[in-house]
């Protein structure tokens, strides 16, 4: 219809065009009878190498009709020499369209060898390049580990020469509360002190909480209001209107409750 629309072109639906018949007259060759090989998709439409070929054709009809009639001896040897010309012309005519084809084909196997090593080249360059991302991440981690060790043993050995002949040392009570890693903030249990065993320091202890006559007075000094609790009845949903309809959301409700049951 005329709302629809396909998806291809029509020329991509498009056959073959169409080649009407044809009737020749008695006593007359028509030159384009002899363009009755080339179809569509195979030689039409004509390019350059279907123009040379009508020439050619061409040049060979007149050639033809220059030939003697082979009435004599003369003319039917002069004949036979026309026609052995013509034949080594059409040999390396021949000859020429085979160079040139086997020099296209020449060139279409060097582009694939140049493609096909460019292809090569660059996949060795591929492999070359994650092998070398590979040893330099292993070359990085490396350094790393070698960097970190040297640290470790940069502080160990600045630990070690703090007191290379073990002289007794005064207490530092000033730098040792400023450095929150010392023993007065996190005392460590190698040196005799288990935090566990005096746990019960830090449980709460309260009068008003642990004893009964803490919870009397504890009680007593409330206000009514926290002891005894006033609850007030909600004042029941006004359904109708002033003018003595039923509102919407009670209509609502009714049908909800119904659904529900």
């Amino acid at each position: 219809t005329l709302g629809t629309q396909t998806d291809y072109r029509d020329g991509e639906a498009q056959t073959d065009p169409y080649s009407p018949e044809y009737v020749v007259p008695s006593g007359s060759v028509p030159e384009l009878l002899t363009l009755a090989t080339l179809t569509w998709g195979r030689g039409l439409p004509a390019g350059l190498a279907e123009v040379e070929m009508i020439e050619r054709a061409r040049e060979k009809r007149a050639w033809e009709a220059t030939l003697p009639a082979m009435d004599s001896a003369s003319n039917t040897k002069k004949r036979r020499k026309m026609m052995e010309d013509m034949e080594r012309k059409e040999w390396a005519f021949r000859e020429q369209e085979i160079e040139k084809l086997q020099e296209v084909r020449l060139e279409v196997l060097k582009k694939m060898l140049w493609r096909q090593v460019e292809n090569q080249n660059e996949l060795v360059a591929m492999r070359l390049d994650a092998h070398w991302q590979n040893h330099q991440k292993a070359k990085e981690e490396k350094i790393k580990k070698i960097q970190s060790d040297c640290a470790l043993m940069l502080r160990k050995l600045t630990a070690k020469r703090k007191n290379v002949m073990g002289k007794l040392e005064r207490r530092d009570i000033i730098k040792e509360y400023t450095d929150f890693a010392s023993q007065p903030y996190a005392p460590l249990s190698r040196i005799g002190y288990f935090p566990d065993n005096h746990s019960e320091h830090y449980v709460v202890k309260n009068f008003y909480l642990n004893t009964f006559a803490g919870l009397c007075e504890l009680e007593a000094s409330l206000p009514e209001s926290v002891t005894q609790i006033k609850i007030k009845a909600p004042k029941p949903k006004q359904t109708v209107t002033k003018t003595g309809y039923v509102k919407r959301s009670a209509r609502l409700e009714v049908a909800l409750g119904q659904v529900h049951q």
